[in-house]
Protein backbone atom coordinates (compact mmCIF):
# COMPACT_ATOMS: atom_id res chain seq x y z
CA UNK A 1 0.00 0.00 0.00
CA UNK A 2 1.13 3.55 -0.67
CA UNK A 3 2.94 5.37 2.16
CA UNK A 4 1.38 8.65 1.03
CA UNK A 5 -1.84 9.31 2.90
CA UNK A 6 -5.18 9.19 1.13
CA UNK A 7 -7.06 10.65 4.11
CA UNK A 8 -8.78 14.00 3.61
CA UNK A 9 -7.42 16.84 5.77
CA UNK A 10 -9.54 17.87 8.73
CA UNK A 11 -10.54 21.17 7.06
CA UNK A 12 -11.90 19.26 4.04
CA UNK A 13 -13.86 16.92 6.30
CA UNK A 14 -15.35 19.84 8.20
CA UNK A 15 -16.41 21.38 4.88
CA UNK A 16 -18.19 18.16 3.87
CA UNK A 17 -20.27 18.24 7.05
CA UNK A 18 -22.11 21.37 5.89
CA UNK A 19 -22.37 20.85 2.11
CA UNK A 20 -26.08 21.47 1.36
CA UNK A 21 -26.14 19.41 -1.86
CA UNK A 22 -24.16 16.41 -0.58
CA UNK A 23 -26.03 13.14 -0.28
CA UNK A 24 -25.97 9.44 -1.01
CA UNK A 25 -26.33 10.06 -4.75
CA UNK A 26 -23.23 12.23 -5.26
CA UNK A 27 -20.79 11.66 -2.39
CA UNK A 28 -18.01 10.40 -4.69
CA UNK A 29 -17.87 13.68 -6.60
CA UNK A 30 -17.87 15.71 -3.39
CA UNK A 31 -15.02 13.56 -2.06
CA UNK A 32 -12.97 14.15 -5.22
CA UNK A 33 -13.57 17.90 -5.04
CA UNK A 34 -12.66 18.18 -1.34
CA UNK A 35 -9.75 15.74 -0.94
CA UNK A 36 -6.34 16.93 -2.26
CA UNK A 37 -5.17 13.29 -1.96
CA UNK A 38 -7.71 12.16 -4.54
CA UNK A 39 -5.06 10.36 -6.66
CA UNK A 40 -3.74 8.23 -3.75
CA UNK A 41 -5.20 4.70 -3.48
CA UNK A 42 -7.71 4.32 -0.66
CA UNK A 43 -10.05 1.47 -1.72
CA UNK A 44 -8.54 -2.02 -1.82
CA UNK A 45 -9.68 -5.29 -3.32
CA UNK A 46 -8.08 -8.63 -2.57
CA UNK A 47 -7.22 -11.87 -4.33
CA UNK A 48 -5.02 -14.89 -3.68
CA UNK A 49 -2.16 -15.57 -6.11
CA UNK A 50 -0.89 -18.95 -7.33
CA UNK A 51 1.33 -19.29 -4.23
CA UNK A 52 -1.57 -18.71 -1.87
CA UNK A 53 -0.42 -15.21 -0.91
CA UNK A 54 -2.90 -12.35 -0.50
CA UNK A 55 -2.56 -9.63 -3.15
CA UNK A 56 -4.11 -6.22 -2.47
CA UNK A 57 -4.95 -3.79 -5.28
CA UNK A 58 -5.59 -0.14 -4.50
CA UNK A 59 -7.93 2.30 -6.25
CA UNK A 60 -7.89 6.06 -5.80
CA UNK A 61 -10.96 8.30 -5.81
CA UNK A 62 -10.12 9.15 -9.43
CA UNK A 63 -9.80 5.46 -10.33
CA UNK A 64 -13.22 4.71 -8.82
CA UNK A 65 -14.77 7.61 -10.74
CA UNK A 66 -13.29 6.35 -14.03
CA UNK A 67 -14.72 2.86 -13.43
CA UNK A 68 -18.08 4.37 -12.51
CA UNK A 69 -18.17 6.42 -15.73
CA UNK A 70 -17.38 3.37 -17.87
CA UNK A 71 -20.19 1.40 -16.25
CA UNK A 72 -22.54 4.38 -16.60
CA UNK A 73 -21.77 4.52 -20.34
CA UNK A 74 -22.98 0.92 -20.71
CA UNK A 75 -26.23 1.77 -18.96
CA UNK A 76 -26.68 4.83 -21.20
CA UNK A 77 -26.12 2.65 -24.27
CA UNK A 78 -28.84 0.32 -22.99
CA UNK A 79 -31.39 3.08 -22.50
CA UNK A 80 -31.48 3.41 -18.70
CA UNK A 81 -33.14 6.68 -17.67
CA UNK A 82 -33.50 8.63 -14.41
CA UNK A 83 -35.89 7.08 -11.91
CA UNK A 84 -35.81 3.59 -13.44
CA UNK A 85 -34.94 0.67 -11.15
CA UNK A 86 -32.28 -1.82 -12.28
CA UNK A 87 -31.60 -5.14 -10.54
CA UNK A 88 -27.97 -5.81 -9.58
CA UNK A 89 -27.14 -9.43 -8.73
CA UNK A 90 -23.35 -9.61 -8.46
CA UNK A 91 -20.91 -11.05 -5.96
CA UNK A 92 -19.88 -9.06 -2.93
CA UNK A 93 -16.93 -6.69 -2.88
CA UNK A 94 -16.26 -3.73 -5.16
CA UNK A 95 -18.60 -4.69 -8.02
CA UNK A 96 -21.99 -3.84 -6.44
CA UNK A 97 -20.54 -0.51 -5.31
CA UNK A 98 -19.48 0.39 -8.84
CA UNK A 99 -22.95 -0.41 -10.20
CA UNK A 100 -24.49 1.66 -7.41
CA UNK A 101 -22.26 4.63 -8.30
CA UNK A 102 -22.90 4.30 -12.05
CA UNK A 103 -26.67 4.09 -11.77
CA UNK A 104 -27.00 6.90 -9.23
CA UNK A 105 -24.78 9.10 -11.44
CA UNK A 106 -27.51 8.65 -14.08
CA UNK A 107 -30.35 9.26 -11.64
CA UNK A 108 -31.46 5.63 -11.93
CA UNK A 109 -32.25 3.42 -8.93
CA UNK A 110 -30.06 0.36 -8.26
CA UNK A 111 -31.94 -2.51 -6.64
CA UNK A 112 -29.00 -4.23 -4.96
CA UNK A 113 -29.55 -7.94 -4.38
CA UNK A 114 -27.39 -10.30 -2.38
CA UNK A 115 -26.49 -13.10 -4.80
CA UNK A 116 -27.01 -15.64 -2.01
CA UNK A 117 -30.76 -14.99 -2.09
CA UNK A 118 -32.79 -18.06 -3.00
CA UNK A 119 -33.52 -17.95 -6.72
CA UNK A 120 -37.31 -18.20 -6.61
CA UNK A 121 -37.43 -15.47 -3.97
CA UNK A 122 -35.14 -13.32 -6.12
CA UNK A 123 -37.43 -13.55 -9.15
CA UNK A 124 -40.46 -12.57 -7.06
CA UNK A 125 -38.53 -9.67 -5.60
CA UNK A 126 -37.41 -8.40 -9.03
CA UNK A 127 -40.99 -8.61 -10.27
CA UNK A 128 -42.25 -6.65 -7.26
CA UNK A 129 -39.66 -3.91 -7.80
CA UNK A 130 -40.51 -3.75 -11.51
CA UNK A 131 -36.92 -3.54 -12.71
CA UNK A 132 -36.30 -2.39 -16.29
CA UNK A 133 -33.20 -4.56 -16.48
CA UNK A 134 -31.02 -6.98 -14.55
CA UNK A 135 -27.24 -7.30 -14.41
CA UNK A 136 -25.97 -10.55 -12.91
CA UNK A 137 -22.77 -12.57 -12.71
CA UNK A 138 -24.70 -15.51 -14.12
CA UNK A 139 -28.07 -14.47 -15.58
CA UNK A 140 -28.83 -17.88 -17.10
CA UNK A 141 -31.44 -18.99 -14.58
CA UNK A 142 -33.04 -15.56 -14.51
CA UNK A 143 -33.34 -15.53 -18.28
CA UNK A 144 -34.89 -19.00 -18.19
CA UNK A 145 -37.46 -17.90 -15.58
CA UNK A 146 -38.54 -14.94 -17.71
CA UNK A 147 -38.60 -17.09 -20.84
CA UNK A 148 -41.47 -19.01 -19.24
CA UNK A 149 -43.43 -15.75 -18.94
CA UNK A 150 -42.14 -13.24 -21.54
CA UNK A 151 -44.67 -10.61 -20.47
CA UNK A 152 -42.69 -10.07 -17.27
CA UNK A 153 -39.27 -9.92 -18.92
CA UNK A 154 -37.26 -6.71 -18.29
CA UNK A 155 -35.80 -4.77 -21.22
CA UNK A 156 -32.40 -6.36 -20.69
CA UNK A 157 -30.80 -9.21 -18.76
CA UNK A 158 -27.04 -8.82 -19.00
CA UNK A 159 -23.93 -10.57 -17.76
CA UNK A 160 -21.79 -8.45 -15.45
CA UNK A 161 -18.66 -9.42 -17.41
CA UNK A 162 -20.13 -7.66 -20.46
CA UNK A 163 -20.11 -4.36 -18.59
CA UNK A 164 -16.63 -4.89 -17.17
CA UNK A 165 -15.28 -5.33 -20.71
CA UNK A 166 -17.36 -2.55 -22.32
CA UNK A 167 -15.62 -0.02 -24.57
CA UNK A 168 -17.16 3.27 -23.47
CA UNK A 169 -15.29 5.48 -25.93
CA UNK A 170 -18.17 5.70 -28.40
CA UNK A 171 -20.83 6.56 -25.81
CA UNK A 172 -21.57 10.10 -24.74
CA UNK A 173 -22.73 10.55 -21.19
CA UNK A 174 -25.75 12.81 -20.59
CA UNK A 175 -25.21 16.57 -20.61
CA UNK A 176 -26.26 16.66 -16.96
CA UNK A 177 -23.79 14.14 -15.55
CA UNK A 178 -23.49 13.27 -12.80
CA UNK A 179 -27.22 13.58 -12.20
CA UNK A 180 -28.29 16.32 -9.78
CA UNK A 181 -30.53 14.74 -7.15
CA UNK A 182 -33.32 16.39 -5.23
CA UNK A 183 -33.21 15.68 -1.50
CA UNK A 184 -36.09 13.17 -1.67
CA UNK A 185 -34.91 11.26 -4.78
CA UNK A 186 -34.59 7.50 -4.23
CA UNK A 187 -30.99 6.40 -4.80
CA UNK A 188 -31.16 2.69 -3.93
CA UNK A 189 -33.46 -0.17 -3.01
CA UNK A 190 -32.21 -2.51 -0.30
CA UNK A 191 -33.92 -5.80 0.45
CA UNK A 192 -34.43 -6.97 4.01
CA UNK A 193 -32.74 -10.11 5.29
CA UNK A 194 -35.80 -12.27 4.76
CA UNK A 195 -35.57 -13.62 8.32
CA UNK A 196 -39.31 -13.04 8.74
CA UNK A 197 -40.51 -13.85 5.21
CA UNK A 198 -40.15 -12.56 1.65
CA UNK A 199 -37.70 -9.61 1.63
CA UNK A 200 -39.12 -6.09 1.78
CA UNK A 201 -37.72 -3.40 -0.54
CA UNK A 202 -36.49 -0.48 1.57
CA UNK A 203 -35.97 2.87 -0.17
CA UNK A 204 -32.87 4.95 0.50
CA UNK A 205 -33.16 8.61 -0.43
CA UNK A 206 -30.43 11.07 -1.41
CA UNK A 207 -30.50 13.29 1.69
CA UNK A 208 -32.09 10.84 4.12
CA UNK A 209 -29.26 8.31 3.81
CA UNK A 210 -26.68 11.03 4.51
CA UNK A 211 -28.56 12.49 7.48
CA UNK A 212 -26.92 11.53 10.74
CA UNK A 213 -23.58 10.59 9.20
CA UNK A 214 -22.20 14.14 9.07
CA UNK A 215 -20.50 13.93 12.50
CA UNK A 216 -18.46 10.97 11.28
CA UNK A 217 -16.44 13.37 9.14
CA UNK A 218 -14.59 14.52 12.27
CA UNK A 219 -15.37 11.79 14.81
CA UNK A 220 -14.72 8.59 12.89
CA UNK A 221 -11.13 7.41 13.48
CA UNK A 222 -9.15 8.73 10.52
CA UNK A 223 -5.56 9.10 11.68
CA UNK A 224 -2.72 8.46 9.17
CA UNK A 225 -2.31 4.91 10.54
CA UNK A 226 -6.02 3.96 10.40
CA UNK A 227 -7.29 1.28 8.02
CA UNK A 228 -10.80 -0.16 7.76
CA UNK A 229 -11.76 -3.70 6.83
CA UNK A 230 -15.38 -3.77 5.60
CA UNK A 231 -16.95 -7.19 6.01
CA UNK A 232 -20.44 -5.81 5.47
CA UNK A 233 -22.38 -7.12 2.48
CA UNK A 234 -21.98 -4.23 0.06
CA UNK A 235 -25.42 -4.90 -1.38
CA UNK A 236 -26.79 -3.89 2.02
CA UNK A 237 -27.33 -0.45 3.54
CA UNK A 238 -24.65 -1.18 6.14
CA UNK A 239 -22.05 -1.80 3.45
CA UNK A 240 -23.10 1.33 1.54
CA UNK A 241 -22.95 3.38 4.72
CA UNK A 242 -19.37 2.40 5.54
CA UNK A 243 -18.34 2.86 1.89
CA UNK A 244 -19.84 6.36 1.87
CA UNK A 245 -17.97 7.23 5.07
CA UNK A 246 -14.66 5.76 3.90
CA UNK A 247 -14.90 7.54 0.52
CA UNK A 248 -15.59 10.95 2.01
CA UNK A 249 -12.76 10.49 4.53
CA UNK A 250 -10.36 8.95 2.03
CA UNK A 251 -9.90 6.23 4.64
CA UNK A 252 -7.87 3.21 3.42
CA UNK A 253 -10.47 0.44 3.23
CA UNK A 254 -10.42 -3.14 2.00
CA UNK A 255 -13.83 -4.26 0.74
CA UNK A 256 -14.19 -7.98 1.33
CA UNK A 257 -15.91 -10.26 -1.13
CA UNK A 258 -16.17 -13.17 1.32
CA UNK A 259 -17.06 -13.07 5.03
CA UNK A 260 -15.83 -16.55 6.03
CA UNK A 261 -12.98 -16.59 8.53
CA UNK A 262 -10.80 -18.78 6.30
CA UNK A 263 -10.77 -15.94 3.76
CA UNK A 264 -10.92 -12.99 6.17
CA UNK A 265 -8.02 -13.86 8.45
CA UNK A 266 -5.26 -13.94 5.75
CA UNK A 267 -6.48 -10.58 4.40
CA UNK A 268 -6.44 -9.19 7.93
CA UNK A 269 -2.81 -10.22 8.27
CA UNK A 270 -1.91 -8.60 4.94
CA UNK A 271 -3.92 -5.38 5.38
CA UNK A 272 -3.40 -4.86 9.15
CA UNK A 273 -6.69 -3.04 9.82
CA UNK A 274 -7.21 -0.81 12.83
CA UNK A 275 -10.99 -1.13 12.43
CA UNK A 276 -13.27 -3.97 11.35
CA UNK A 277 -16.92 -3.44 10.38
CA UNK A 278 -19.24 -6.42 10.05
CA UNK A 279 -22.56 -8.00 10.77
CA UNK A 280 -22.41 -10.44 13.72
CA UNK A 281 -21.88 -13.41 11.37
CA UNK A 282 -18.11 -12.90 10.96
CA UNK A 283 -17.59 -11.78 14.53
CA UNK A 284 -19.00 -15.15 15.64
CA UNK A 285 -16.40 -16.96 13.53
CA UNK A 286 -13.51 -14.72 14.61
CA UNK A 287 -14.45 -15.18 18.28
CA UNK A 288 -14.65 -18.97 17.95
CA UNK A 289 -11.69 -21.22 18.62
CA UNK A 290 -8.17 -19.80 18.47
CA UNK A 291 -8.33 -16.00 18.26
CA UNK A 292 -6.84 -14.22 15.20
CA UNK A 293 -4.07 -12.56 17.22
CA UNK A 294 -1.78 -11.71 14.29
CA UNK A 295 -4.45 -10.30 11.98
CA UNK A 296 -6.05 -8.23 14.73
CA UNK A 297 -2.79 -6.95 16.26
CA UNK A 298 -3.52 -3.31 15.31
CA UNK A 299 -7.32 -3.36 15.69
CA UNK A 300 -8.62 -0.73 18.09
CA UNK A 301 -12.32 -0.83 17.09
CA UNK A 302 -14.86 -3.40 15.99
CA UNK A 303 -18.05 -1.97 14.48
CA UNK A 304 -21.20 -4.10 14.48
CA UNK A 305 -24.60 -3.17 13.10
CA UNK A 306 -27.84 -4.86 12.10
CA UNK A 307 -28.59 -7.41 14.81
CA UNK A 308 -26.98 -6.75 18.17
CA UNK A 309 -23.95 -8.90 18.92
CA UNK A 310 -23.75 -11.18 21.96
CA UNK A 311 -21.53 -10.56 24.98
CA UNK A 312 -20.14 -14.10 24.76
CA UNK A 313 -18.50 -13.21 21.44
CA UNK A 314 -17.73 -9.56 22.18
CA UNK A 315 -15.73 -10.31 25.33
CA UNK A 316 -13.31 -12.50 23.36
CA UNK A 317 -12.79 -10.00 20.54
CA UNK A 318 -11.97 -7.07 22.82
CA UNK A 319 -9.01 -9.03 24.18
CA UNK A 320 -7.36 -8.52 20.79
CA UNK A 321 -5.47 -5.55 19.42
CA UNK A 322 -4.54 -2.29 21.06
CA UNK A 323 -6.20 1.10 21.43
CA UNK A 324 -5.07 4.66 22.04
CA UNK A 325 -5.65 5.40 25.70
CA UNK A 326 -8.03 8.22 24.77
CA UNK A 327 -10.23 5.96 22.64
CA UNK A 328 -12.88 5.32 25.28
CA UNK A 329 -15.96 6.07 23.21
CA UNK A 330 -16.71 5.86 19.48
CA UNK A 331 -15.60 8.50 17.01
CA UNK A 332 -13.68 10.88 19.27
CA UNK A 333 -12.37 14.09 17.74
CA UNK A 334 -8.75 13.58 16.64
CA UNK A 335 -7.53 16.36 18.94
CA UNK A 336 -9.18 14.57 21.87
CA UNK A 337 -6.93 11.54 21.50
CA UNK A 338 -4.42 11.47 24.35
CA UNK A 339 -0.84 10.91 23.20
CA UNK A 340 -0.09 8.14 25.66
CA UNK A 341 1.02 4.53 25.26
CA UNK A 342 -1.59 2.25 23.72
CA UNK A 343 -3.74 0.16 26.02
CA UNK A 344 -4.03 -3.59 25.48
CA UNK A 345 -7.29 -4.75 23.97
CA UNK A 346 -9.84 -3.07 21.73
CA UNK A 347 -13.34 -1.61 21.85
CA UNK A 348 -16.49 -3.12 20.36
CA UNK A 349 -19.13 -0.64 19.17
CA UNK A 350 -22.45 -2.45 18.90
CA UNK A 351 -24.86 -0.36 16.87
CA UNK A 352 -28.53 -1.28 16.68
CA UNK A 353 -29.70 -0.25 13.23
CA UNK A 354 -31.34 -1.39 10.02
CA UNK A 355 -31.85 -0.30 6.42
CA UNK A 356 -35.10 1.29 7.54
CA UNK A 357 -33.38 3.31 10.28
CA UNK A 358 -30.82 4.56 7.76
CA UNK A 359 -27.91 3.89 10.13
CA UNK A 360 -27.18 2.56 13.60
CA UNK A 361 -29.26 4.75 15.90
CA UNK A 362 -28.06 3.30 19.21
CA UNK A 363 -24.51 2.53 20.25
CA UNK A 364 -23.03 0.51 23.11
CA UNK A 365 -19.26 0.46 23.65
CA UNK A 366 -17.55 -2.53 25.27
CA UNK A 367 -13.90 -2.67 26.27
CA UNK A 368 -12.01 -5.28 28.31
CA UNK A 369 -12.84 -3.21 31.38
CA UNK A 370 -16.61 -2.95 30.72
CA UNK A 371 -18.99 -4.59 33.19
CA UNK A 372 -21.37 -7.04 31.53
CA UNK A 373 -24.81 -5.58 30.83
CA UNK A 374 -26.82 -8.05 28.75
CA UNK A 375 -28.81 -6.71 25.82
CA UNK A 376 -28.02 -3.04 26.50
CA UNK A 377 -27.73 -1.15 23.20
CA UNK A 378 -27.00 2.19 24.85
CA UNK A 379 -28.62 5.57 24.35
CA UNK A 380 -29.90 7.07 21.08
CA UNK A 381 -27.34 8.86 18.90
CA UNK A 382 -27.66 12.56 18.25
CA UNK A 383 -29.47 12.08 14.91
CA UNK A 384 -32.44 10.60 16.81
CA UNK A 385 -35.04 13.28 17.54
CA UNK A 386 -36.99 10.97 19.85
CA UNK A 387 -36.82 7.31 20.85
CA UNK A 388 -39.42 5.60 22.97
CA UNK A 389 -40.86 2.28 24.06
CA UNK A 390 -44.50 2.22 23.00
CA UNK A 391 -47.61 0.21 23.67
CA UNK A 392 -49.94 -0.95 20.91
CA UNK A 393 -51.75 2.41 20.94
CA UNK A 394 -48.56 4.38 20.40
CA UNK A 395 -48.39 5.60 24.00
CA UNK A 396 -45.02 5.73 25.72
CA UNK A 397 -44.74 3.14 28.50
CA UNK A 398 -42.99 3.70 31.86
CA UNK A 399 -39.28 2.95 32.18
CA UNK A 400 -38.66 -0.73 32.81
CA UNK A 401 -41.78 -1.78 30.86
CA UNK A 402 -41.36 -3.84 27.70
CA UNK A 403 -42.91 -2.57 24.47
CA UNK A 404 -42.27 -1.71 20.84
CA UNK A 405 -39.23 0.40 19.97
CA UNK A 406 -40.11 3.56 18.03
CA UNK A 407 -37.85 6.31 16.68
CA UNK A 408 -38.26 9.73 15.14
CA UNK A 409 -35.25 10.63 13.00
CA UNK A 410 -34.52 12.24 9.62
CA UNK A 411 -32.37 9.19 8.76
CA UNK A 412 -35.36 6.81 8.52
CA UNK A 413 -36.42 5.40 5.18
CA UNK A 414 -39.11 7.13 3.11
CA UNK A 415 -40.76 3.71 3.11
CA UNK A 416 -41.08 0.53 1.08
CA UNK A 417 -40.96 0.61 -2.73
CA UNK A 418 -44.35 0.10 -4.37
CA UNK A 419 -45.94 -0.66 -1.00
CA UNK A 420 -47.36 2.37 0.86
CA UNK A 421 -49.71 0.09 2.79
CA UNK A 422 -46.76 -1.83 4.25
CA UNK A 423 -45.01 1.46 5.04
CA UNK A 424 -48.05 2.63 7.00
CA UNK A 425 -47.93 -0.45 9.25
CA UNK A 426 -44.57 0.69 10.60
CA UNK A 427 -45.77 4.19 11.45
CA UNK A 428 -47.49 4.86 14.78
CA UNK A 429 -48.11 8.16 16.57
CA UNK A 430 -45.40 9.86 14.53
CA UNK A 431 -42.82 7.16 15.30
CA UNK A 432 -41.22 4.63 12.98
CA UNK A 433 -41.54 1.16 14.52
CA UNK A 434 -38.21 -0.61 14.17
CA UNK A 435 -39.72 -4.09 14.55
CA UNK A 436 -37.94 -4.59 17.88
CA UNK A 437 -39.12 -5.26 21.41
CA UNK A 438 -37.24 -3.21 23.99
CA UNK A 439 -37.27 -1.55 27.37
CA UNK A 440 -35.63 1.61 28.67
CA UNK A 441 -34.04 2.07 32.08
CA UNK A 442 -34.21 5.11 34.35
CA UNK A 443 -30.91 6.44 32.94
CA UNK A 444 -32.26 6.46 29.38
CA UNK A 445 -30.39 3.39 28.13
CA UNK A 446 -32.31 0.97 25.91
CA UNK A 447 -32.29 -2.83 26.03
CA UNK A 448 -33.02 -4.91 22.92
CA UNK A 449 -34.96 -8.02 23.88
CA UNK A 450 -36.30 -9.46 20.63
CA UNK A 451 -37.73 -8.90 17.21
CA UNK A 452 -41.50 -8.48 17.49
CA UNK A 453 -42.12 -11.56 15.33
CA UNK A 454 -39.78 -13.71 17.46
CA UNK A 455 -41.36 -13.17 20.90
CA UNK A 456 -42.31 -16.53 22.43
CA UNK A 457 -45.94 -16.46 23.65
CA UNK A 458 -45.97 -18.99 26.49
CA UNK A 459 -48.90 -19.85 28.73
CA UNK A 460 -47.19 -17.82 31.46
CA UNK A 461 -46.60 -14.71 29.37
CA UNK A 462 -44.11 -13.48 26.77
CA UNK A 463 -40.56 -14.86 26.76
CA UNK A 464 -37.82 -13.04 24.83
CA UNK A 465 -35.36 -15.10 22.83
CA UNK A 466 -32.32 -12.78 22.81
CA UNK A 467 -31.63 -12.73 26.59
CA UNK A 468 -31.80 -16.54 26.55
CA UNK A 469 -29.31 -16.68 23.68
CA UNK A 470 -27.09 -14.25 25.60
CA UNK A 471 -26.88 -16.60 28.58
CA UNK A 472 -26.21 -19.66 26.44
CA UNK A 473 -23.35 -17.95 24.60
CA UNK A 474 -21.77 -16.26 27.63
CA UNK A 475 -22.39 -18.74 30.45
CA UNK A 476 -22.37 -22.04 28.56
CA UNK A 477 -19.54 -21.17 26.20
CA UNK A 478 -17.66 -24.38 27.00
CA UNK A 479 -20.48 -26.12 25.11
CA UNK A 480 -22.19 -23.54 22.90
CA UNK A 481 -20.49 -21.83 19.95
CA UNK A 482 -23.64 -20.27 18.47
CA UNK A 483 -27.37 -20.72 18.94
CA UNK A 484 -30.85 -19.57 18.00
CA UNK A 485 -33.88 -19.72 20.27
CA UNK A 486 -37.42 -19.92 18.86
CA UNK A 487 -40.93 -20.54 20.17
CA UNK A 488 -42.89 -23.53 18.89
CA UNK A 489 -46.40 -24.79 19.78
CA UNK A 490 -46.68 -26.84 22.95
CA UNK A 491 -49.41 -29.28 23.83
CA UNK A 492 -52.97 -28.01 24.22
CA UNK A 493 -53.11 -25.11 26.67
CA UNK A 494 -49.35 -24.74 26.93
CA UNK A 495 -48.90 -21.94 24.44
CA UNK A 496 -45.48 -21.74 22.80
CA UNK A 497 -42.38 -23.31 24.33
CA UNK A 498 -38.74 -22.21 23.90
CA UNK A 499 -36.45 -24.43 21.85
CA UNK A 500 -32.73 -23.77 21.31
CA UNK A 501 -30.94 -24.86 18.15
CA UNK A 502 -27.27 -25.08 19.14
CA UNK A 503 -23.95 -25.21 17.32
CA UNK A 504 -21.45 -26.88 19.62
CA UNK A 505 -17.88 -25.91 20.33
CA UNK A 506 -15.40 -28.22 18.62
CA UNK A 507 -14.24 -29.54 21.99
CA UNK A 508 -17.85 -30.42 22.90
CA UNK A 509 -18.80 -32.01 19.58
CA UNK A 510 -19.95 -35.24 21.23
CA UNK A 511 -22.17 -33.59 23.84
CA UNK A 512 -25.76 -34.84 23.98
CA UNK A 513 -28.72 -32.50 23.63
CA UNK A 514 -29.90 -33.47 27.13
CA UNK A 515 -26.57 -32.44 28.66
CA UNK A 516 -26.63 -29.09 26.87
CA UNK A 517 -30.22 -28.48 27.96
CA UNK A 518 -29.37 -29.32 31.57
CA UNK A 519 -26.41 -26.91 31.62
CA UNK A 520 -28.38 -24.21 29.82
CA UNK A 521 -31.37 -24.40 32.14
CA UNK A 522 -29.14 -24.20 35.21
CA UNK A 523 -27.59 -20.98 33.86
CA UNK A 524 -31.00 -19.61 32.82
CA UNK A 525 -32.50 -20.30 36.25
CA UNK A 526 -29.61 -18.44 37.88
CA UNK A 527 -30.27 -15.50 35.54
CA UNK A 528 -33.99 -15.54 36.34
CA UNK A 529 -34.98 -16.42 32.78
CA UNK A 530 -37.37 -19.01 31.32
CA UNK A 531 -35.92 -22.46 30.84
CA UNK A 532 -35.66 -24.30 27.53
CA UNK A 533 -38.20 -26.97 26.71
CA UNK A 534 -35.83 -28.67 24.27
CA UNK A 535 -32.41 -28.41 22.64
CA UNK A 536 -31.54 -29.52 19.13
CA UNK A 537 -27.90 -29.97 18.14
CA UNK A 538 -26.72 -28.68 14.75
CA UNK A 539 -25.02 -31.48 12.81
CA UNK A 540 -25.14 -30.09 9.25
CA UNK A 541 -25.27 -26.56 7.77
CA UNK A 542 -28.90 -27.22 6.84
CA UNK A 543 -29.71 -27.55 10.54
CA UNK A 544 -28.80 -23.87 11.04
CA UNK A 545 -30.35 -22.06 8.04
CA UNK A 546 -28.91 -18.63 7.22
CA UNK A 547 -30.40 -15.87 5.10
CA UNK A 548 -28.45 -14.04 2.38
CA UNK A 549 -26.96 -11.60 4.91
CA UNK A 550 -25.90 -14.34 7.33
CA UNK A 551 -28.79 -14.05 9.79
CA UNK A 552 -30.37 -17.20 11.19
CA UNK A 553 -33.75 -17.81 9.57
CA UNK A 554 -35.88 -18.25 12.67
CA UNK A 555 -39.04 -18.62 10.61
CA UNK A 556 -37.58 -21.79 9.06
CA UNK A 557 -36.65 -23.14 12.48
CA UNK A 558 -40.19 -22.49 13.75
CA UNK A 559 -41.59 -24.44 10.80
CA UNK A 560 -39.11 -27.28 11.27
CA UNK A 561 -40.02 -27.75 14.96
CA UNK A 562 -43.72 -26.88 14.67
CA UNK A 563 -44.84 -30.40 15.66
CA UNK A 564 -42.02 -31.20 18.09
CA UNK A 565 -44.30 -31.19 21.14
CA UNK A 566 -47.70 -31.83 19.55
CA UNK A 567 -46.71 -34.83 17.42
CA UNK A 568 -49.11 -33.70 14.69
Amino acid sequence: MSEQTSIAPLAARQQLMTEPELGAGNFLDHAIAANPNRAVPYLYTHRTDHRGAVVLRGHSLLDVAALRDRYAAWYVANGVRPGEPVGIVVGEGLEPLLHFLALTALGAVPALINDAMRHDVMVRYLDHVGVVGVVADDPTRLAAAYREDPQRRPRFIAMAAEIQAFDASAVQLPEQYPYRHAAEDVVALIHSSGTTGTPKSTMLAHRQFWDGKQPRMVRFPAEPYDRLMSLMPHTHAGGLSYFLTATLLGLPTVVMSDWRRAVVEPVMEAFRPTMVASFPRTFVELATGELPVAGAAKVHSWFNTGDSAHHGHIRRLVRLGERPSGLIKPWLLPQEQAEQPALPGSQFIDGLGSSEMGMALFGQVTTPETVRNDRCVGKPLEVVTRAAVLDENGEEVPDGTVGMLGVVTPSRTPGYWNNPRLTATFELSGYWLTGDVARRDADGAFYHLDRTVDVIDTAHGPVYSLPIEEVLLADCDDLVQDCSVVGVPGAAGEGQRPVAVVRLQAAAAEAAAEDVQRAANKALAEAGLAELAAVSIVRTPEDFPLGPTGKVLKRELRTRFATHFTGQ
